[in-house]
């Protein structure tokens, strides 16, 4: 994990009081939920062998926050309502088989230090460098003592949290880390706490996040092949999430890391609302009885699906994931007649899984980036995920959000009232556009992927070419540098010594002045 440059203002998070909405004027209304004893159903689902978990529900919006009143900086951060440090779910089990830690060096490394001293605490680290700070913790570059391997630990200070009522925030984030398995999304390799401090040992990103790597295109703005990867490889993340039931709600370019091999990874879940889902299979009709894919030969037959055989990259050439279906060795005369093979193919199975009937009343995103639904308060579910993704698709291709105005209050208003419009420049696919409007529908209940997920989403045109089951065997279209971890400066203290210090700097929410604190990167 890596922390982000931020640009955009926070909306309301620090407010302990909620005062009226100016859009909405209705008292805030409790999140209705399904128990928290409820249990999903244990399923797995390949997509490079990701495990899906049960997801427990919980009630954990308590009051809504202000949208109006917000600080002015230079960061563009997240803000959720505030709520009870009484946590009303099970945690989930963190010592369940995760496949893709089986060949992690870290996790290996991290499981000899625990094998050998016993527990690991903060003790086993050398904080090298501080990443950064969010709403809930400081984050430190830091190194697992006696090893070559880097980690990114967030530093959350336990007393702060408590009085700020983020206590429960704190929690949701780790039992959310703790039951991911997925490429795209963070392992948690440890979490331990001292008498003061609460630690998360995450993956580091050294690539920073698309935020900071948009501003640095030309125009600010990523080719819409560029875009095509990386929003891929996050609706592949947002699906995974919905599968166990989690409705992710803090989808922007900030959120989106990169990794050292230039693949994106979803970063922070402390605004995630965890629900109940029941996952489904739904037959489908087959290639040649559906118009849409008839004419498309580019979809891929099973688009969460693949062989044990090709989860390691180089069993295929990189940029096939990316490149339509139609350039392959063989020649049309060597092909079999269309008809011929079409009527062999059988109906394929998609899997729906929307956690349909969640619901809140919570306040919590990015103005930019608010679904409608949320700003007028009629109560949400797992469909803000989609429009985000739209406002985030948007942004990626025009280097801009759509609903941006000369204030918070004017932006709130402008997703409300006014009508999805495009820039004359640049120009960007009909295919793209299109998708844009369908997930910018401004009634949820007719907003793309609202009944079908994300399938929806990877059966539509702009996706035409992209292999879902390789998708991690696609060439990136950046490659981040490598981390000169020689060149940093060393360690000035140790790591108790040095997580104290960012506790008593205000490194938990600190919003002295009116600032945040901007990210480095490397």
């Amino acid at each position: 994990m890596a922390t982000k440059t931020s640009s955009r203002a926070p909306l309301g998070a620090q407010q302990q009081e909620p005062v009226n909405n100016p859009i909405r004027t209705q008292d805030p209304e409790p999140k209705k939920s399904d128990s928290a004893t409820s249990q999903q159903a244990s399923m797995t689902v390949d997509l490079d062998a990701p495990t899906i978990r049960s997801s427990p529900s919980v009630d954990q919006e308590k009051k809504t926050s202000d949208p109006n009143s917000v600080k002015t900086s230079t960061c563009r951060a997240s803000s959720c309502s505030d709520v009870s440090d009484e946590s009303t779910c099970s945690s989930f089990s963190s010592g369940v088989n995760k496949p893709h830690k089986a060949n992690d060096v870290r996790w290996e490394a991290i499981q000899a230090v625990r094998s050998r001293d016993g527990a690991l605490g903060l003790s086993q680290f050398r904080l090298l460098k501080r990443l950064g700070c969010g709403d809930i913790g400081s984050v430190y570059l830091a190194e697992l003592s006696g090893t070559n391997c880097h980690f990114a630990m967030k530093v959350m200070d336990k007393a702060t949290l408590a009085s700020r009522k983020k206590l429960l925030r704190a929690q949701t984030e780790r039992e959310i880390l703790q039951c991911l398995d997925h490429p795209f999304l963070p392992s948690l390799y440890a979490h331990f706490e001292t008498d003061k401090f609460s630690c998360l040992v995450m993956e580091f990103c050294p690539g920073g996040d698309l935020h900071t790597l948009r501003q640095r295109q030309p125009g600010k703005y990523f080719s819409e092949q560029a875009v095509k990867f990386y929003v891929a490889e996050v609706l592949l993340s947002l699906e995974y999430l919905h599968m166990l039931g989690i409705v992710y709600r803090d989808l922007k370019p900030e959120n989106v890391l990169v990794r050292d091999d230039g693949h994106i990874m979803l970063s922070d879940f402390d605004l995630s609302l965890r629900c109940t889902v029941s996952p489904t299979l739904v037959k489908t009709s087959s290639f040649d009885s559906d118009p849409q894919r008839k004419n498309s030969s580019a979809y891929c037959a099973q688009p969460a699906c693949i062989q044990p055989s090709c989860i390691q990259p180089a069993c295929v050439v990189p940029t096939s994931c990316f490149s339509p279906r139609f350039f392959s060795s063989k020649s049309k005369k060597d092909r079999k007649p269309k008809n011929e093979i079409g009527n062999q193919v059988s109906p394929l199975p998609e899997l729906m899984a929307e956690p349909s009937n969640a619901r809140s009343m919570s306040f919590v995103g990015t103005h930019e980036y608010l679904a409608p639904e949320i700003v007028k308060g009629e109560g949400h579910g797992s469909a803000v995920d989609w429009w985000t993704f739209g406002i985030f698709l948007y942004e990626l291709l025009f280097g801009k959000t759509p609903f941006k105005g000369s204030g918070n209050r004017a932006t709130l208003f402008n997703v409300v009232g006014q009508p999805l419009r495009f820039p004359e420049s640049p120009v960007v696919s009909f295919a793209a556009r299109d998708l844009i409007r369908g997930l910018l529908v401004k009634e949820p209940q007719h907003r793309l992927a609202y009944k079908r997920g994300a399938t929806e989403i990877k059966q539509h045109p702009f996706f035409e070419g992209v292999n879902w089951a390789l998708i991690r065997c696609a060439t990136p279209p950046e490659i981040p540098k490598p981390v000169d971890y020689d060149r940093l400066p060393g360690p000035a203290a140790p790591a108790n010594e040095k997580a104290a210090v960012a506790g008593d700097s205000g490194g938990v929410g600190d919003q002295k002045g009116d600032k945040y604190l901007e990210f480095d990167f490397f």
